[in-house]
Parts: C-alpha cells; sequence; structure tokens
C-alpha cells in the first residue's frame, strides 16, 4: 500500500453550535475553547509529518481549526469539502429537528434525503468524493507515492467520504463516527481504497508516512492493492 499518496481526513475542532446542540451547515460559527484546544491539541500530533499539501473547507472553523493546528500552512480552500447544504435546517436544535418527519429518513435512509431549500445527501457524497480523489491523484503524480496530506472538513462529508472508501452504501454511514479534531486515514489504490485509521483522536501518526522506496525494494510485497491476509505486520514494518 506504499506506492500511492495517504490522505488524513481532519474534522473541525468542537464549535459553539456543537456545544449548543444545533445544526450549524454552513452558519459561519467558530470553535469554542473546546474547540480550540482539540485543535492545538491535534497540532501536535501533525507536528512533523512531511504534509505534501493541506487542503480546506471553506467554512470558518475548518480555518480556525487548521490556523491552530498547522500554523506555518497555507491551506487551498476547495468548496467541495463544504459541509451538506442542510437548507431551513440550519441553526435548528437538533432536539427539534428529530421531531421531523425527515429525520428518521435520514438516520435510515439517507441517500434518499433533500434538505429542504437545501442539498442532497447523495449529491454532498459525490461531490466530496470526488473531491478527494481528485486531490489524490494530483498530490500521487505531483509529490509521489510517499505524499501525504491533509484535508480538513466536516463530520458527515468525512463520514461520506469513509463510506465510499468501505465499499458501503451510503445509507449505512451513519453507522461511521467521526468525532470533533478525529482524525481518519485512506489510502486510495488502483483496485480498491485501504481505511487506515478511523476516528482517531490520541496517539502518533508517524506510523501512517509509508515506508521509503529503498526499503519496499528490499522486501517482497504482494501488489499493493492486495489486503494483508491475516492483519499484516503493521505500517510501522
Amino acid at each position: 500500500m506504499g506506492s500511492v499518496a495517504t490522505l488524513l481526513l481532519l474534522r473541525h475542532g468542537r464549535t459553539t453550535a456543537n456545544a449548543d446542540g444545533g445544526l450549524a451547515g454552513r452558519q459561519p460559527v467558530e470553535l469554542d475553547d473546546t474547540g480550540r484546544a482539540q485543535a492545538s491539541a491535534v497540532g501536535e500530533r501533525l507536528r512533523g509529518l512531511p504534509l505534501a499539501a493541506v487542503v480546506t473547507s471553506p467554512l470558518v472553523r475548518c480555518r480556525q481549526t487548521l490556523e491552530l493546528a498547522l500554523p506555518q500552512a497555507a491551506p487551498t480552500v476547495d468548496e467541495g469539502l463544504i459541509e451538506c447544504g442542510y437548507g431551513s435546517w440550519e441553526g435548528q436544535p437538533l432536539k427539534k429537528l428529530a421531531k421531523e418527519p425527515l429525520w428518521p429518513v435520514v438516520q435510515q435512509h439517507p441517500s434518499a434525503v433533500v434538505f429542504p431549500d437545501g442539498e442532497a445527501m447523495a449529491a454532498m457524497a459525490a461531490r466530496a468524493v470526488a473531491t478527494v480523489r481528485s486531490w489524490d491523484a494530483r498530490i500521487t503524480a505531483e509529490h509521489g507515492p510517499e505524499a501525504v496530506w491533509l484535508a480538513c472538513s466536516h463530520g458527515d462529508v468525512i463520514k461520506a467520504i469513509v463510506a465510499d472508501a468501505l465499499g458501503v452504501h451510503l445509507d449505512l454511514f451513519q453507522r461511521i463516527v467521526a468525532d470533533p479534531a478525529s482524525v481518519t486515514a485512506i489510502r486510495y489504490t488502483p483496485l480498491r481504497p485501504f481505511l487506515l485509521r478511523l476516528n482517531d483522536t490520541g496517539g502518533g501518526l508517524a506510523g501512517l508516512v509509508p515506508p521509503s522506496r529503498r526499503r519496499r525494494r528490499r522486501a517482497t510485497r504482494p501488489a499493493e492493492s492486495d489486503a494483508a491476509v491475516g492483519g499484516g505486520a503493521g505500517a510501522g514494518r
């Protein structure tokens, strides 16, 4: 799996809307004190990783997260990573939305959901997956297979990208969790993606950097798109 780039998906830190139980959507909500602390903490975990690119949703909570986590970075804004457009649901308390007839559909059949005056969840998933796959191919071509890059986005966006990587239907994506300031790692290979980490909120990340080409040549490895039978020796071997 070392001959393709590695994508790190970073969810923004906790916001005032998260803390208050509201649905922020595309509103300009900012990180709260906990979110700022989370962003600084994940920055310690990311420090030292050779990030070939940093890409972000245009929303302020993602940009604030990166300013704290990676102050030396110059993120590229990509609209493809923006939060789902929840339309008239934005700014509403979740406990109120839970009483809406659309709520159980969001929970059990999200591929059919089009938010009032907003975006279809299927459309959100399609543009998010297309965005990260396009960036991944470009970064691999420009920086080589040892490249690691980061995209900062939102919970439902990250969950949709993970569902695609796992090959599961969007209707199952509510089973996936992406906490604030969590890191999820994916490698796209010619035959299939590999989910390396999911909702990771602690510990070192150095093991996600692929081994050097010299180390790979010394080892006898199966095709890059093959899963390691028995689980393999881990990223550090």
